[in-house]
C-alpha cells in the first residue's frame, strides 16, 4: 500500500520513518516534507494547508491512506476533503478538530463530558480581562482561544507578568478570545489515544518539557523534549484517564454529529502527591494529532505494524489492533536553533549528523531543516533536529541521547540538558 503523510516536521519524519519499516507499505509519500524526511520518504512539494492539491496528489501517486500531521492542516479541513472524495485518512474533521483549534470550544464540550478541568472563564476584550487579572492576581494560567503554534498559553506566576502577556495575546497573537483558568499544580504528563469514532485505543503515555531552559526555566516552546514511557503515572491511572478523559469526549462528540477519530491527545495536570490520584488529575487541554516530541519517543518504542492502527483509525479496519511496545525506554531531545523561540535564526548549518547517526540506540528526526543554493543542510528556523535515545533504562536512554546531540554542530543552538533526568 501507498501512504501519503502530511507535514514537515520532526513528527512527520517520526511517522514516515515508522511506516517505511511496515513489511505492508509499498512506499511513503510527504508532503511537503524536509530533507531528513527524504532519506525514508519521497518528497512531494505541497503545502499542508493546499488541500484541493493534496488531494490530486494522493489520487494521482495511487495513495491507499493518509495521515495528517499537523493542526493546520485540519483546521484546513483537508480531512472532510479526502472524506467527501472516499479517499482513506488518519484524522478528525475541521470541526471535530475545533478541540484543538478553539480552547472555548474544548472547555464546552469537557464541562458537558463531566472531564475533570480546571475552573476557567472566557474573555472577548483586553479591558475586561486586564479587571480580571488585577482583581484575582497571580497565579493564573492565559490561553489564546485559537493556534497559536505552542505560543499561546502564558502560565502567570508573578502580577508583575500580567502586561507582557495581554501585550502578545492582542499584539502579535491577535487572539479574539482569551481563556483564563485557574493555576494547577502538580505534574504534567501526555496520554494520546487513537480513536475510530466510538473506541479509544491508548499509546504508551509521555510526558514532555515545555519551557525552554533547565528546571522549567525560561519561556513556553513548542516542546524541548520528551520521555516515554512516563514514570509520572501508573497503568491504572491510564486506564482512569481513557474513562474520565477520553472516551467521555468520543460520546459527546457523537451525539453532537461530530464523531471524533484521529489522535486524541490529552494534556494532563497530575498531582505529586499520590492520596490525591487519580481523583486528582485534571485534563489542561485537547490536542488533535499526534504530538511533538512526544510522537518521536512514542514511535521509537512502538513494535507491532502502525498501519494495522491507522487503517482502524480511519474506518478500514474493523478489528481493533493491539499494540505492542519494546522493552526499552525512550528519552527524546530537542535541537533548536538561536534564538528559538522568541527570534530563532535561520540558513545556519548543521554538521555532524554523519556522526551522531553511528551512536548505537539512536535515530536522528529532522524538524525545521532545509538546503540553502549550495546544497549544505541549514536551520529552517525554531525546533530544528530532535534525536532520540532507547535504553534499558531512563538513564541509558539519555545517556545515549545526548552522545548524539553533542556530535551535532549548529551555531547558538539550544538544549536542555535534563530532559529525562
Amino acid at each position: 500500500m501507498n501512504v501519503l503523510v502530511i507535514g514537515s516536521g520532526a513528527r512527520e519524519h517520526a511517522i514516515c520513518w515508522r511506516l517505511a519499516a511496515s513489511r505492508r507499505v509499498s512506499k511513503v509519500f510527504c508532503a511537503p516534507g524536509n530533507p531528513g524526511i527524504a532519506s525514508v520518504a519521497e518528497i512531494v512539494p505541497v503545502a499542508v494547508t493546499a488541500v484541493s492539491e493534496l488531494l490530486t496528489a494522493a489520487e494521482r501517486l495511487g495513495v491507499g491512506i493518509t495521515v495528517v500531521g499537523p493542526e493546520a492542516a485540519l483546521e484546513a479541513g483537508v480531512v472532510d476533503a479526502f472524506r467527501a472524495a472516499g479517499r482513506a485518512i488518519v484524522g478528525p474533521t475541521k470541526e471535530a478538530a475545533m478541540l484543538e483549534t478553539s480552547k472555548a470550544f474544548a472547555k464546552e464540550i469537557m464541562i458537558a463530558a463531566g472531564v475533570p478541568t480546571a475552573k476557567h472563564e472566557v474573555f472577548h476584550d483586553r479591558a475586561s480581562l486586564e479587571r480580571r487579572c488585577k482583581e484575582q492576581g497571580a497565579p493564573l494560567v492565559l490561553k489564546a482561544d485559537g493556534l497559536a503554534s505552542g505560543k499561546g498559553v502564558f502560565v502567570i506566576e508573578d502580577a508583575a507578568d500580567f502586561p507582557a502577556a495581554l501585550d502578545a495575546l492582542f499584539g502579535p497573537i491577535k487572539a479574539e478570545r482569551v481563556v483564563v483558568e485557574e493555576f494547577l499544580t502538580g505534574v504534567e504528563v501526555s496520554c494520546i489515544f487513537a480513536a475510530n469514532g466510538s473506541e479509544v485505543i491508548p499509546l504508551a503515555p509521555a510526558h514532555d518539557y515545555k519551557r525552554l531552559g533547565e528546571d522549567d526555566r525560561g519561556p513556553n516552546t513548542g516542546g524541548m523534549g520528551s520521555v516515554c514511557p512516563s514514570p509520572r503515572i501508573s497503568e491504572s491511572e491510564l486506564a482512569w484517564i481513557q474513562e474520565h478523559c477520553a472516551a467521555p469526549i468520543l460520546r459527546v462528540m457523537r451525539e453532537r454529529g461530530t464523531p471524533f477519530s484521529g489522535f486524541l491527545y490529552a494534556g494532563l495536570m497530575v498531582p505529586t502527591d499520590p492520596a490525591k490520584r487519580p481523583d486528582g488529575i485534571r485534563v489542561l487541554e485537547y490536542n488533535t494529532r499526534l504530538g511533538d516530541p512526544e510522537c518521536q519517543a512514542i514511535l521509537s518504542r512502538l513494535a507491532s505494524d502502525p498501519l494495522e492502527l491507522m487503517e482502524w483509525i480511519a474506518g478500514e479496519r474493523a478489528t481493533q489492533p493491539k499494540l505492542a511496545w519494546r522493552p526499552e525506554v525512550s528519552t527524546c531531545v530537542v535541537v533548536a536553533s538561536d534564538g528559538y523561540p522568541e527570534a530563532p535564526a535561520k540558513g545556519d548549518q548543521i554538521t555532524g549528523l554523519d556522526l551522531a547517526a553511528l551512536v548505537p540506540s539512536t535515530v536522528v528526526f529532522h524538524a525545521a531543516t532545509t538546503r540553502d543554493s549550495r546544497g549544505n543542510l541549514v536551520s529552517g528556523g525554531g525546533r530544528t533536529l530532535t534525536v532520540v535515545g532507547l535504553g534499558a533504562d531512563y538513564g541509558s536512554a539519555r545517556s545515549a541521547a545526548y552522545k548524539a546531540v553533542d556530535l551535532v554542530q549548529l551555531r547558538g543552538r539550544r538544549v536542555r540538558r535534563d530532559i529525562g533526568a
